[in-house]
């Protein structure tokens, strides 16, 4: 397989505390990977220095190869890598189908041209990206009016416009009905086996993680303490340690 992450040794410090203590691993295309913790454990900070939002302290990160490290968020987006947020962020204001044709626009560098005419560009290229994501009869309605899980459905399908290899995705079913968390997983790990774009996703909702992750790592205190299949890590005794209690690592479940 093609890898095309690696992370090697990542560390973020605040002030002596370390945040992030020497974190490595890699992606492989066509992986659906899960990074998952309790809170607090650096899974944002890991995420925000594999995008570019945070600098490392120590560490190095590789896209396909070539190393990324402290690059500006634009220049590793440019390379291929895309993110979807906790809190989605689409205009409001505007439909579904033209939240996707923004996003074409910067795809192709052509927000320059904000004219009336710039709303007939790529519309048949955004509608596309609507199908995939199960939206297309929802393009012409606004935003504001959207459920929330259709919300998420549409930033995963801005996400995509620009084909990334890559897609980080920050916790993707937060805040959504326990029904619309397992459709939008389903609709990510189809795009994984249909598409070839690898996935590494945060999730606090184990179900979702056991049922669709190829491989699940696990942080705690800023360290990694588990990386491996559901099996292993549900038979990991630091693993157990951490979620003693709480039950929710142990069902017997295989991802799909």
């Amino acid at each position: 397989m093609t890898e095309i992450l690696r992370v090697e040794d990542l560390k973020k410090s605040y002030d002596g505390f370390l945040a992030v203590n020497g974190v490595s691993f890699s992606v492989q295309q066509g992986e659906l990977k899960a990074l998952i913790g309790p809170n607090g454990a650096g899974k944002s900070t890991c995420f925000n220095m594999l995008m570019g939002q945070l600098k490392p302290t120590a560490g190095r990160v590789f896209l396909n190869g070539e190393d990324v490290t402290g690059q500006r968020p634009r220049d590793i987006w440019r390379k291929g890598v895309g993110r979807t947020f906790q809190i989605t962020g689409t205009y409001q204001s505007m439909t579904v189908i033209e939240n996707v044709q923004m996003a074409l626009m910067s795809h192709h560098r052509r927000l320059f041209n904000l004219s009336a005419r710039a709303w007939r560009m790529y519309r048949d290229e955004a509608m596309s990206f609507l199908d995939t994501v199960s939206m297309g009869d929802q393009a012409d309605r606004p935003c504001s009016i959207l459920a929330y899980g259709d919300l998420k459905r549409l930033e995963l399908a801005i996400a995509l416009t620009h084909r990334p290899r890559l897609l980080l995705m920050d916790e993707p079913t937060a805040g959504m009905a326990p029904t619309a968390r397992v459709e939008l997983m389903q609709l990510v790990a189809d795009i994984v086996r249909d598409q070839g774009v690898s996935v590494l996703f945060t999730e606090h909702d184990m179900d979702v993680v056991f049922a669709h992750a190829h491989h699940i790592m696990v942080l705690n205190r800023g360290e990694l303490i588990a990386d491996g299949s559901a099996a292993q890590v549900r038979a990991n005794p630091q693993v157990q340690e951490v979620y003693l209690g709480g039950g929710m690592l142990f069902k017997e479940a295989d991802h799909a």
